[in-house]
């Protein structure tokens, strides 16, 4: 009983994020997204076998780096009165990290689909800075 006292916390303290917001931003995803779309646009325009496999590899690198930064904002940054205010919330995410992903800009050499994982990212961002002005 004594050490469930002496281990209980003193003081208790609740934030909207992990961490004192400002550390979130989709500019992070974008930027990512943005080196996906130029790796694809590169690769499309090389008959070099060897940098059509880096190119490749960077590019999946930087799809995962991407679905890395919108699932934390999804998972750590959004919260209920966001999904529910924006009820599409849960659908953007879901589309712009099945972009990045295997059937998207990750399995795919194609800026056409890093041009729509873009898109859904300036979605997102909107949303975003919305919440951050109220």
């Amino acid at each position: 009983m004594f050490l469930s006292r002496l281990l209980r916390p003193r003081t208790v303290a609740s934030a909207h994020c992990d961490l004192p917001c400002g550390v979130y931003d989709p500019a992070q995803a974008r930027i990512e997204a943005e080196s996906i779309r130029a790796i694809s646009q590169k690769y499309q325009a090389s008959d070099d076998p060897e940098f059509r496999t880096r190119a490749l590899v960077i590019k999946e690198q930087r799809a995962e780096l991407v679905k890395h930064h919108l699932w934390v904002l999804w998972t750590d940054y959004f919260k209920a009165p966001h999904f529910e205010r924006y009820p599409q919330l849960h659908g953007l995410f879901n589309e712009a990290t099945k972009l990045a992903g295997a059937g998207g800009a990750k399995g795919a050499a194609d800026p056409v689909v890093a041009e729509q994982l873009l898109v859904k990212i300036e979605e997102i961002s909107k949303i975003f800075w919305e919440t951050k002005q109220g």
